[in-house]
Protein backbone atom coordinates (compact mmCIF):
# COMPACT_ATOMS: atom_id res chain seq x y z
CA UNK A 1 0.00 0.00 0.00
CA UNK A 2 1.33 3.60 -0.54
CA UNK A 3 -1.71 5.57 0.28
CA UNK A 4 -3.85 8.52 0.64
CA UNK A 5 -7.73 8.98 1.64
CA UNK A 6 -9.14 11.50 -1.54
CA UNK A 7 -12.41 13.68 0.05
CA UNK A 8 -12.81 11.25 3.39
CA UNK A 9 -13.55 11.93 6.01
CA UNK A 10 -12.26 15.39 8.00
CA UNK A 11 -8.58 14.73 8.69
CA UNK A 12 -7.58 15.55 12.44
CA UNK A 13 -5.34 18.48 13.09
CA UNK A 14 -1.85 16.96 12.14
CA UNK A 15 2.11 18.67 13.40
CA UNK A 16 4.00 18.27 10.10
CA UNK A 17 7.00 19.07 11.51
CA UNK A 18 9.28 16.86 11.12
CA UNK A 19 9.50 14.17 13.38
CA UNK A 20 11.18 11.06 14.62
CA UNK A 21 9.13 7.76 14.21
CA UNK A 22 9.21 4.78 15.99
CA UNK A 23 10.83 1.15 14.25
CA UNK A 24 9.81 -1.90 15.24
CA UNK A 25 11.52 -5.21 14.94
CA UNK A 26 9.69 -7.86 13.48
CA UNK A 27 10.66 -11.25 11.98
CA UNK A 28 9.28 -13.20 9.11
CA UNK A 29 7.46 -15.80 10.37
CA UNK A 30 5.74 -17.19 6.92
CA UNK A 31 5.23 -16.27 3.44
CA UNK A 32 2.52 -17.34 1.45
CA UNK A 33 1.51 -17.54 -2.14
CA UNK A 34 -2.14 -15.73 -2.82
CA UNK A 35 -1.92 -14.86 -6.56
CA UNK A 36 0.30 -15.04 -9.69
CA UNK A 37 2.68 -12.30 -7.98
CA UNK A 38 1.11 -11.91 -5.57
CA UNK A 39 2.37 -13.17 -1.76
CA UNK A 40 1.68 -12.41 1.95
CA UNK A 41 4.48 -12.27 4.28
CA UNK A 42 3.12 -12.90 8.37
CA UNK A 43 5.72 -10.55 10.40
CA UNK A 44 5.13 -11.70 14.35
CA UNK A 45 7.01 -9.51 17.29
CA UNK A 46 10.69 -10.46 18.36
CA UNK A 47 9.90 -10.15 21.59
CA UNK A 48 7.09 -12.72 21.59
CA UNK A 49 4.81 -10.19 22.51
CA UNK A 50 1.85 -8.24 20.99
CA UNK A 51 1.96 -5.79 17.92
CA UNK A 52 0.66 -2.64 18.44
CA UNK A 53 -3.44 -2.02 17.60
CA UNK A 54 -4.56 -0.78 14.57
CA UNK A 55 -7.91 -0.07 12.63
CA UNK A 56 -9.10 -1.30 9.36
CA UNK A 57 -7.73 0.98 6.43
CA UNK A 58 -3.79 0.74 8.20
CA UNK A 59 -0.34 0.51 6.78
CA UNK A 60 2.97 0.13 7.78
CA UNK A 61 6.17 1.11 6.08
CA UNK A 62 8.69 -1.18 5.87
CA UNK A 63 12.56 -0.40 5.19
CA UNK A 64 13.53 -2.85 2.56
CA UNK A 65 17.42 -1.23 2.87
CA UNK A 66 18.93 2.35 3.66
CA UNK A 67 17.21 4.50 1.44
CA UNK A 68 14.39 1.92 0.50
CA UNK A 69 11.02 2.07 1.81
CA UNK A 70 7.41 1.34 1.48
CA UNK A 71 4.53 1.34 2.65
CA UNK A 72 1.92 -1.80 2.65
CA UNK A 73 -1.19 -2.50 3.80
CA UNK A 74 -1.95 -4.42 6.94
CA UNK A 75 -4.66 -7.03 5.97
CA UNK A 76 -5.22 -9.37 8.88
CA UNK A 77 -8.11 -9.03 11.32
CA UNK A 78 -7.12 -5.91 13.75
CA UNK A 79 -8.37 -8.06 16.62
CA UNK A 80 -5.15 -10.63 15.84
CA UNK A 81 -2.51 -8.82 17.76
CA UNK A 82 -0.07 -11.55 17.57
CA UNK A 83 1.43 -10.68 14.28
CA UNK A 84 0.76 -8.50 11.17
CA UNK A 85 0.20 -9.66 7.60
CA UNK A 86 0.88 -7.57 4.23
CA UNK A 87 0.46 -8.81 1.10
CA UNK A 88 2.90 -7.85 -2.05
CA UNK A 89 2.41 -7.72 -5.88
CA UNK A 90 5.24 -7.95 -7.69
CA UNK A 91 5.38 -5.07 -9.51
CA UNK A 92 7.98 -5.53 -13.13
CA UNK A 93 8.41 -2.67 -13.87
CA UNK A 94 8.11 -0.72 -10.08
CA UNK A 95 10.94 0.74 -8.54
CA UNK A 96 12.27 -2.51 -6.95
CA UNK A 97 10.59 -2.19 -3.90
CA UNK A 98 7.96 -5.57 -4.45
CA UNK A 99 11.37 -7.24 -6.45
CA UNK A 100 13.31 -6.79 -3.46
CA UNK A 101 10.71 -8.45 -1.27
CA UNK A 102 9.67 -11.56 -3.51
CA UNK A 103 13.55 -11.85 -4.35
CA UNK A 104 15.39 -11.32 -1.48
CA UNK A 105 12.86 -11.56 2.14
CA UNK A 106 13.05 -15.30 3.99
CA UNK A 107 11.38 -16.87 6.28
CA UNK A 108 13.08 -15.86 9.79
CA UNK A 109 14.83 -12.62 8.71
CA UNK A 110 14.48 -9.89 11.12
CA UNK A 111 13.18 -6.75 9.63
CA UNK A 112 12.39 -2.88 10.63
CA UNK A 113 8.60 -1.53 10.22
CA UNK A 114 6.83 1.52 11.74
CA UNK A 115 4.13 1.71 13.69
CA UNK A 116 0.63 1.55 12.03
CA UNK A 117 -0.79 4.30 9.93
CA UNK A 118 -4.06 5.58 8.62
CA UNK A 119 -4.36 7.31 6.02
CA UNK A 120 -7.89 5.49 4.79
CA UNK A 121 -9.68 4.75 8.11
CA UNK A 122 -13.45 3.45 7.97
CA UNK A 123 -16.50 4.90 9.67
CA UNK A 124 -17.61 2.51 11.87
CA UNK A 125 -20.89 3.41 12.70
CA UNK A 126 -22.12 4.10 9.12
CA UNK A 127 -25.55 2.28 7.70
CA UNK A 128 -23.83 0.95 4.94
CA UNK A 129 -20.54 0.31 4.11
CA UNK A 130 -19.62 -0.39 -0.19
CA UNK A 131 -16.18 -1.60 -0.70
CA UNK A 132 -14.89 -1.53 -4.19
CA UNK A 133 -10.98 -3.26 -4.64
CA UNK A 134 -8.96 -3.96 -8.27
CA UNK A 135 -5.91 -5.69 -8.01
CA UNK A 136 -3.92 -5.35 -5.13
CA UNK A 137 -6.33 -3.23 -4.05
CA UNK A 138 -8.37 -5.45 -2.17
CA UNK A 139 -5.84 -5.56 0.98
CA UNK A 140 -7.19 -2.84 2.87
CA UNK A 141 -11.11 -4.04 2.45
CA UNK A 142 -9.87 -7.27 4.41
CA UNK A 143 -9.59 -6.02 8.03
CA UNK A 144 -12.97 -3.45 6.99
CA UNK A 145 -14.77 -6.76 6.39
CA UNK A 146 -13.37 -8.38 9.52
CA UNK A 147 -14.40 -5.49 11.68
CA UNK A 148 -18.13 -4.59 10.25
CA UNK A 149 -18.77 -8.66 10.61
CA UNK A 150 -18.29 -8.51 14.24
CA UNK A 151 -20.20 -4.76 14.84
CA UNK A 152 -22.95 -6.68 12.55
CA UNK A 153 -23.21 -3.93 10.10
CA UNK A 154 -24.20 -4.14 6.67
CA UNK A 155 -21.79 -4.22 4.09
CA UNK A 156 -20.50 -4.91 0.42
CA UNK A 157 -17.37 -5.42 -1.76
CA UNK A 158 -16.82 -5.35 -5.28
CA UNK A 159 -13.35 -6.93 -6.47
CA UNK A 160 -12.11 -6.67 -9.84
CA UNK A 161 -9.18 -8.55 -10.80
CA UNK A 162 -7.40 -9.30 -14.31
CA UNK A 163 -8.16 -13.45 -13.84
CA UNK A 164 -9.09 -15.46 -10.96
CA UNK A 165 -5.14 -16.48 -11.62
CA UNK A 166 -4.42 -13.14 -10.54
CA UNK A 167 -7.04 -12.45 -7.76
CA UNK A 168 -5.71 -12.81 -4.52
CA UNK A 169 -7.96 -13.59 -1.38
CA UNK A 170 -10.54 -15.07 -2.97
CA UNK A 171 -10.76 -18.01 -0.25
CA UNK A 172 -11.75 -15.70 2.20
CA UNK A 173 -14.39 -13.93 0.37
CA UNK A 174 -16.21 -16.78 -1.07
CA UNK A 175 -17.69 -17.36 2.68
CA UNK A 176 -19.69 -13.97 2.17
CA UNK A 177 -22.86 -13.30 -0.11
CA UNK A 178 -22.51 -9.93 -0.49
CA UNK A 179 -19.31 -10.19 -2.61
CA UNK A 180 -18.95 -9.32 -6.40
CA UNK A 181 -15.58 -10.87 -8.10
CA UNK A 182 -15.51 -9.64 -11.89
CA UNK A 183 -11.97 -10.70 -14.13
CA UNK A 184 -11.62 -7.76 -17.12
CA UNK A 185 -8.34 -9.34 -18.41
CA UNK A 186 -10.04 -12.87 -19.75
CA UNK A 187 -11.95 -13.36 -22.87
CA UNK A 188 -15.68 -12.72 -21.88
CA UNK A 189 -14.83 -10.87 -19.05
CA UNK A 190 -16.03 -7.84 -17.61
CA UNK A 191 -15.35 -4.68 -15.72
CA UNK A 192 -17.13 -3.65 -12.81
CA UNK A 193 -20.15 -0.77 -13.41
CA UNK A 194 -18.22 1.52 -10.59
CA UNK A 195 -21.89 4.07 -11.93
CA UNK A 196 -24.41 1.28 -11.36
CA UNK A 197 -22.60 0.44 -8.26
CA UNK A 198 -22.69 3.91 -6.70
CA UNK A 199 -25.92 4.56 -7.71
CA UNK A 200 -27.55 1.80 -5.78
CA UNK A 201 -25.80 2.70 -3.34
CA UNK A 202 -27.93 3.94 -0.04
CA UNK A 203 -27.26 8.17 -0.14
CA UNK A 204 -25.75 7.86 3.20
CA UNK A 205 -23.79 4.95 2.71
CA UNK A 206 -19.84 5.63 3.14
CA UNK A 207 -17.85 4.24 0.20
CA UNK A 208 -14.26 3.36 -0.27
CA UNK A 209 -11.97 2.82 -3.77
CA UNK A 210 -8.82 1.25 -3.88
CA UNK A 211 -6.85 0.28 -6.83
CA UNK A 212 -5.44 2.16 -10.68
CA UNK A 213 -5.13 5.58 -10.86
CA UNK A 214 -7.95 5.16 -13.73
CA UNK A 215 -10.32 3.29 -11.36
CA UNK A 216 -10.15 6.00 -8.42
CA UNK A 217 -10.69 8.54 -11.15
CA UNK A 218 -13.47 7.29 -12.08
CA UNK A 219 -15.05 6.40 -8.73
CA UNK A 220 -14.65 9.50 -7.63
CA UNK A 221 -16.24 11.26 -10.95
CA UNK A 222 -18.97 9.00 -10.32
CA UNK A 223 -19.27 10.13 -6.68
CA UNK A 224 -19.18 14.08 -6.70
CA UNK A 225 -22.72 14.49 -5.49
CA UNK A 226 -22.30 12.77 -2.42
CA UNK A 227 -22.10 14.30 1.25
CA UNK A 228 -18.60 15.52 1.89
CA UNK A 229 -16.73 12.63 3.68
CA UNK A 230 -18.62 10.06 1.96
CA UNK A 231 -16.26 8.74 -0.76
CA UNK A 232 -12.92 7.82 0.33
CA UNK A 233 -10.17 6.65 -2.02
CA UNK A 234 -6.43 4.79 -1.41
CA UNK A 235 -3.73 5.18 -4.13
CA UNK A 236 -1.35 2.13 -4.32
CA UNK A 237 0.46 4.00 -6.68
CA UNK A 238 0.49 7.22 -8.65
CA UNK A 239 1.40 8.95 -11.71
CA UNK A 240 3.07 11.58 -10.15
CA UNK A 241 4.52 14.72 -12.02
CA UNK A 242 7.60 15.25 -9.87
CA UNK A 243 8.64 18.46 -9.19
CA UNK A 244 12.07 18.59 -10.54
CA UNK A 245 11.98 21.87 -12.06
CA UNK A 246 14.32 23.62 -9.53
CA UNK A 247 15.55 27.25 -9.10
CA UNK A 248 14.70 27.49 -5.94
CA UNK A 249 16.09 27.62 -2.06
CA UNK A 250 15.04 25.83 0.80
CA UNK A 251 15.35 27.58 3.85
CA UNK A 252 15.31 25.15 7.05
CA UNK A 253 14.62 27.37 10.08
CA UNK A 254 15.64 25.17 13.04
CA UNK A 255 18.86 24.36 11.38
CA UNK A 256 19.79 27.31 10.05
CA UNK A 257 20.48 25.97 6.41
CA UNK A 258 20.35 27.00 2.98
CA UNK A 259 20.28 24.46 0.57
CA UNK A 260 19.62 25.61 -3.57
CA UNK A 261 17.66 22.81 -5.34
CA UNK A 262 18.66 22.40 -8.45
CA UNK A 263 16.86 21.64 -12.56
CA UNK A 264 16.44 17.55 -12.84
CA UNK A 265 16.19 16.80 -8.73
CA UNK A 266 13.56 16.99 -6.54
CA UNK A 267 13.04 18.32 -3.05
CA UNK A 268 13.81 15.47 -1.60
CA UNK A 269 16.90 14.86 -3.22
CA UNK A 270 18.94 18.35 -2.22
CA UNK A 271 17.65 17.82 1.02
CA UNK A 272 19.40 14.24 1.33
CA UNK A 273 22.26 15.57 -0.38
CA UNK A 274 22.80 18.33 2.42
CA UNK A 275 22.83 15.75 4.85
CA UNK A 276 19.56 16.89 6.03
CA UNK A 277 17.79 13.15 8.04
CA UNK A 278 14.02 13.82 6.53
CA UNK A 279 11.73 10.23 6.52
CA UNK A 280 10.65 9.23 2.96
CA UNK A 281 8.86 6.03 2.26
CA UNK A 282 6.83 5.75 -1.31
CA UNK A 283 8.63 8.65 -3.11
CA UNK A 284 5.04 9.34 -5.14
CA UNK A 285 3.85 11.66 -2.42
CA UNK A 286 0.81 9.41 -1.42
CA UNK A 287 1.87 7.37 2.06
CA UNK A 288 2.61 11.07 3.89
CA UNK A 289 5.81 9.84 5.63
CA UNK A 290 7.44 13.00 4.53
CA UNK A 291 5.45 15.63 5.01
CA UNK A 292 6.88 18.80 6.34
CA UNK A 293 6.04 21.95 7.85
CA UNK A 294 6.45 25.14 6.06
CA UNK A 295 6.64 28.17 7.55
CA UNK A 296 7.11 31.12 4.63
CA UNK A 297 6.67 30.76 0.59
CA UNK A 298 4.59 28.78 -1.90
CA UNK A 299 4.53 25.11 -2.38
CA UNK A 300 4.07 24.11 -5.55
CA UNK A 301 2.20 20.74 -4.71
CA UNK A 302 2.17 17.39 -6.68
CA UNK A 303 1.19 14.79 -3.76
CA UNK A 304 -2.04 12.81 -3.75
CA UNK A 305 -1.90 12.49 0.08
CA UNK A 306 -3.42 16.55 0.95
CA UNK A 307 -6.88 17.53 0.51
CA UNK A 308 -7.80 20.66 -1.77
CA UNK A 309 -8.05 22.34 1.45
CA UNK A 310 -4.81 21.47 3.10
CA UNK A 311 -3.07 22.08 -0.25
CA UNK A 312 -4.59 25.77 -0.38
CA UNK A 313 -3.51 26.25 3.02
CA UNK A 314 0.24 25.75 2.38
CA UNK A 315 1.04 25.13 5.81
CA UNK A 316 2.49 21.70 4.80
CA UNK A 317 4.46 19.83 2.24
CA UNK A 318 5.43 16.22 0.84
CA UNK A 319 8.95 16.78 0.04
CA UNK A 320 9.29 13.76 -1.95
CA UNK A 321 7.34 14.97 -5.01
CA UNK A 322 6.74 18.36 -4.79
CA UNK A 323 8.29 21.73 -5.14
CA UNK A 324 8.33 25.67 -5.19
CA UNK A 325 6.20 28.67 -6.67
CA UNK A 326 8.15 31.03 -4.70
CA UNK A 327 11.86 31.75 -4.68
CA UNK A 328 12.40 30.84 -1.35
CA UNK A 329 10.54 28.32 0.74
CA UNK A 330 11.03 28.29 4.11
CA UNK A 331 10.49 24.42 6.21
CA UNK A 332 10.57 23.93 9.62
CA UNK A 333 13.49 21.59 9.79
Amino acid sequence: MSGSPIHGVPALPRDASHRTERVMRARLKNIRWEAEGINSYILEPVDGGLMPAFDPGAHVDVQLSPGLARSYSLVNDPAIRSYYEIAVHHAIDGRGGSRHIHEKWQVGQILEISEPKNNFPMVEDANHTVMIGGGIGITPMLPMIARLEKLGKSWELHYVAASPERAAYVDRLSDYDQVEIAYDGIPGGRRLDLKAICAAAPADAHLYCCGPGGMLDAFLATNCDRPKGHAHIEYFSAETEMATEGGYTLELAKSGKTIAVEEGETMLDALLSAGVNVGFACSEGICGTCEVKVLDGIPDHRDHFLSDDDKAANRSIMVCCSGSKSANLVLDL
